[in-house]
């Protein structure tokens, strides 16, 4: 088999128990990660892939053969992501522009939901501006997003004024003119947290419905191995306990993801978090209890 998860500790992890069960496992090095996303959705490789949250659900909608593994491999506060270099606040969102990688980004589909749920936006009445495409074929943007100028770059568009606020997380660019748009962003994100009993989450493992068939001893045992290793993670975590690993410690971050993203017409369905796991446990041939059902 062959895996892409971009955590070194994780992919040790899941090597180390796949060898001791007798598979050998092959870490692929693509970085940054999510560029595996598309040739795991659409080409069936690799074997194991760490992709976003909102990209499984995708892959569920459109009943894409990949499966949850229940682990989480990224999770952050998301409220922050806002940023703007003009005098504005999330309150004068609408009516403005604002420039998001991709529609489909996991780290918008929080944002946008914070916007709706917490301050009252409405989405049809912000300009939203992507630069990319999502890693689902079948999937195209709502009509009510426009797509920014082929070769043009949202740093660039954002720092150069273009743009009155960016939703960024990794690719957030080094500038000092940069602030967050929500007030005490991260005060009211670890509040926000606090309501909801979890951290928002952006990657987890997913594996192809035939790995997991053919390999279900090997996948549950890179699963108790990488289970170890995200709660030793979380347990030191800055942003408190993140409870990312097994169904029930994803139920409430994916069943959110799924409902902003449904919202905001990123899906052309709902996906209900029961499926998934009902869609897991077939593959694997396991009961829920098995990947902390």
């Amino acid at each position: 088999m062959k895996i892409v998860v971009g955590r070194d500790d994780l992919a040790a992890a899941a090597e180390a128990a796949a060898g001791e069960s007798g598979t050998p496992l092959e870490r692929l090095d693509i970085s940054p990660v999510h560029k595996a996303s598309r040739g795991f959705l659409n080409d069936r490789q690799p074997d194991v892939c760490e992709i976003a949250v909102v990209t499984l659900l995708q892959a569920a909608a459109y009943g894409k053969p990949v499966v949850l593994l229940p682990i989480t491999t990224l999770a952050r506060f998301q409220h922050q992501t806002l940023v703007t270099c003009a005098d504005l606040s999330v309150g004068d969102v609408e009516g403005r522009s604002v420039g998001v990688r991709s529609w489909s980004q996991t780290t918008g589909v929080w944002m946008r939901g914070f916007l709706t749920e917490q301050y009252g936006v409405d989405l049809r009445k912000v300009n939203w501006i992507v630069y990319e495409g999502g890693h689902v074929d079948e999937y195209t943007d709502p009509e009510w997003v426009s797509r920014a100028p082929e070769g043009e770059k949202l740093q660039k568009d954002f720092l150069g004024g273009k743009l009155d606020y960016g939703i960024m997380g990794n690719e957030l660019p080094s500038d000092d003119r940069i602030r967050t748009a929500v007030p005490n962003a991260y005060d009211v994100a670890a509040q926000w947290s606090a309501d909801k009993g979890f951290v928002p989450i952006n990657h987890i493992v997913a594996v192809s419905t035939a790995a997991a068939q053919e390999h279900s001893a090997a996948i549950c045992a890179m699963y108790d191995a990488m289970k170890q290793v995200t709660e030793s993670a979380g347990a030191a975590s800055s942003v408190g306990e993140l409870k990312s690993v097994g169904f029930a410690g994803l139920r409430g971050p994916v069943s959110q993801a799924a409902t902003y993203a449904l919202e905001q017409q990123v899906l052309p369905r709902a996906v209900d978090f029961d499926d998934l796991v009902a869609q897991s446990c077939d593959a694997l041939g396991v009961p829920p209890s098995r990947l902390g059902g």
